[in-house]
């Protein structure tokens, strides 16, 4: 047996969820008086510049769990984070917007969507997989970006990700409702509240969507392993359903329903990969588990990658089987499997393909309210949000406090708002912070302070300029022009210089210690290129929200956040020399007492 961990505490105190005590929100130096707090925001360009150069380290990560009060469990392994992984993945994604995007955009050709979708999810697995092995926090690719890109990067994607499972929460609880009101022979509108005053998209209110999420709330709390446990339970129904739906689907395939095949051609298959990779975003969650995962070098990588290939294997085969039952134009938006097999007669299928789809997306909601509250729990161990949300309490070994507040946010959010709009905005959130994390994958390889040379680190700066910058403008120009293509004569090229010239130019600087990427840095640099060329496909007025949400992040941020990280880190730097000073004074110490023995 290993020596476990004495659980942090403070004061000799264990604190439970929920509960607050002075200073739990803003307790740093810059707080205490006004007269501090107008000399912080006096000194914001200074502490701006210091947080956009200092980077976290993997120990620093690591230890930051003392923060939480109590240690998370271990408690899960591989075969746990599988099922996480594939509880986390098929729901909603699947279940509606395979029909959503079927009908309007790429017809038939909807599987090579998910094919598109699921190699850039894969490639970002990957990504992932190699961060949660070497520093397993529940912080996943916040910690990972704070690690490699610092503080500021870090903090602008871990907005981001908050906002990606307060949508994501939203959009498949809303889904719920609609698949419920199938299984109760209702139309979906049935269940909600038309409120007249409000705008189109915001005005069908959906009071079911929120029991949903409370109940979830109660069960994430309790604890991670019963979650475990009755996500397991929900997966292995998941997965009956699924194969029911494929192989009855089939028997009532008629090929005519293929043509044509793709009505939108590339453009109209590009467009709803981008969309559809919404029924991807799920998988980061599992990588927030990485705390809570008793063997991480041996169980992540089988969990996350293992899940990602089979999600991928049935969505596909899902994707041919709805378009092969039902005309692409005849297919339903809102339950789209349920009402294929009422077209095709098989009226008694609809209930269970409705009961799968409500086992899948509570699975989905439930991984996700685990995922979420371990991703602010770790945000808050860094002060960029208040320490509040890091307590982890006592008895449950769940971070309380997080859990609720991110799902009454995900509750508020499902109340109001329309899934087409959740599901571009979403997807915009998720394709921005993978590629991040591809990027923050080659700096840990190719740099590492004091072991990277000058020249060396100038040549990844290059590299890594070209790839983003020709990304960005393939990008640009497939969502500028509709029918042209010299501009990728131009553009694709500069990306294959850039990843060339970084790996016959620029030597490695790390290898992983346990787990890796492989052909880097090929995989990563397409998984960059794959992320930003589907932002291209996402439509201008969720690039607007986008933008908006990221200003409010950047308000926050220089008003709060940047003083609170800035404190913490200073104090932290203050404590570690205290501790140096005491080492070195004791080694003095005993330095003296051997010359005083040898006089």
């Amino acid at each position: 047996m290993g020596i476990q961990e004495p659980e942090p505490t403070t004061a000799g105190l264990r604190r439970r969820g929920c509960s607050y005590q002075k200073g739990d929100f803003l307790p740093e130096e810059s707080f205490q008086t006004w007269e501090n707090y107008t000399a912080a925001l006096k000194q914001t360009p200074h502490r701006l510049i210091d947080r956009l150069f200092t980077r976290s380290g993997d120990q620093a990560e690591l230890d930051a769990k003392a923060k939480s009060q109590t240690a998370m469990k271990k408690t899960l392994t591989w075969w746990d984070l599988m099922w996480f992984g594939m509880g986390a993945v098929i729901g909603a994604g699947i279940f509606v917007l395979t029909g959503l995007e079927a009908n309007q955009d790429a017809g038939p050709a909807v599987v090579l969507s998910y094919v598109v979708s699921g190699a850039s999810a894969l490639m970002s697995v990957f990504c992932y997989t190699e961060f949660a092995v070497e520093i397993p926090v529940a912080g996943g690719s916040f910690a990972y970006l704070r690690v490699e890109l610092g503080d500021f990067v870090a903090f602008i994607a871990a907005g981001n990700i908050l906002l990606e499972y307060v949508i994501g929460g939203a959009a498949v609880a809303r889904s719920w409702t609609s698949y419920f009101a199938t299984l109760c022979n209702y139309n979906p509108k049935d269940f909600r509240i038309t409120a007249h005053g409000l705008a189109e998209d915001y005005n069908q209110l959906d009071p079911i969507a929120v029991g949903v999420i409370a109940i979830i709330c109660i069960i994430a709390v309790l604890s991670t392993k019963g979650s475990s446990r009755i996500n397991y339970i929900a997966s292995i129904v998941h997965i009956i359903v699924i194969l029911f739906i494929i192989i009855c689907g089939l028997i009532n395939a008629d090929t005519d329903n293929y043509r044509p095949f793709a009505p939108k051609k590339a453009r109209g298959v590009f467009k709803a990969s981008a969309v559809l990779f919404f029924a991807y975003v799920g998988f980061d969650a599992v990588a927030t588990m990485a705390e809570e995962t008793k063997n991480p070098a041996r169980d992540i990588p089988i969990g996350l990658v293992g899940s990602m290939v089979i999600t991928t294997a049935l969505y596909c085969a899902l994707a041919i089987t709805l378009c092969l039952m039902q005309p692409y134009k005849s297919i339903d938006i809102d339950a789209p499997f349920s009402k294929a097999f009422e077209a095709v007669g098989w009226d008694w299928a609809k209930y269970v393909v409705a009961a799968g789809a409500l086992k899948g997306m509570t699975s989905v909601l439930l991984v996700g309210a685990v995922g979420q509250a371990r991703y602010l729990t770790h945000i808050a161990r860094t002060h960029m949000m208040p320490p509040w949300f890091a307590i982890v309490d006592a008895k449950t070994g769940t971070p309380v406090n997080a859990t609720v507040a991110m799902l009454v946010a995900t509750a508020v959010i499902a109340f109001f708002t329309s899934l087409g709009i959740l599901s571009n905005l979403l997807s915009i959130s998720t394709l921005f912070i993978f590629m991040l994390v591809a990027v923050a994958l080659l700096v840990r390889r190719y740099y590492v302070s004091g072991v990277t040379t000058t020249a060396n680190r100038n040549k990844l700066i290059a590299c890594l300029a070209t790839i983003l910058i020709s990304s960005i403008a393939t990008s640009a120009y497939w969502g500028l022009s509709k029918h042209g293509w010299i501009g990728y004569c131009i553009t694709v090229p500069f990306w294959v210089i850039g990843t060339v010239s970084l790996w016959a130019f620029v030597p490695m600087a790390r290898q992983p210690k346990m787990w890796g990427v492989p052909l880097v840095p090929w995989l990563p640099s397409a998984s960059i290129a794959i992320n930003i060329f589907l932002l291209g496909s996402i439509d201008r007025d969720s690039f607007i929200r986008f933008g908006g949400w990221t200003g409010f992040l950047l308000v926050y941020y220089f008003l709060f956040g940047l003083h609170a990280a800035y404190d913490t880190a200073k104090g932290e730097e203050k404590e570690w020399k205290k501790v140096e000073e005491g080492v070195n004074n004791g080694l003095e110490s005993k330095s003296d007492l051997v010359d005083d023995n040898k006089s």
